[in-house]
């Protein structure tokens, strides 16, 4: 079974191109476009690794997260930030419990290799 990746960013053609470049690698792609949907999305579909950016309407990124962290069903599943701030980018992933952090813009491929990485994925 393919490991499902949760992808939430206000970016369409940023969620359209890591959609693609994943769904490629043979990982099964969600997506939403704000904080909001990002939990009630995590708590229905409860993905193996989420892709989260910061600024998000309703709800940013990090609050998704601390959110997750004390949900029974979501506080493992690994998350990896993204904005395109980065001042506070790193303290605020460590506050929060990001597995990781990219500024946009990024190279896909090292996102993707770090999706790898934190799901323990060889492919």
């Amino acid at each position: 079974m393919s490991k499902r990746v949760l992808i939430i960013d206000d970016e369409p053609d940023l969620l359209k191109t890591l959609a693609v470049r994943l769904e490629k690698k043979g990982y099964q792609v969600f997506c939403g476009v704000d904080g909001k949907q990002a939990f009630e999305m995590a708590a229905k579909i409860i993905p193996d690794l989420m892709i989260l950016d910061v600024y998000l309407p309703f709800m940013n990124g990090d609050e998704v997260v601390k959110k997750m962290k004390k949900d029974k069903a979501l506080k493992d599943i690994p998350v990896i930030l993204i904005s395109a701030t980065i001042e506070s980018l790193p303290e605020r992933s460590s506050d929060s419990g990001a597995a990781a952090f990219f500024s946009k813009p990024f190279e896909p491929e090292e996102l993707i290799s770090a999706v790898k990485k934190a799901l323990d994925d060889e492919r």
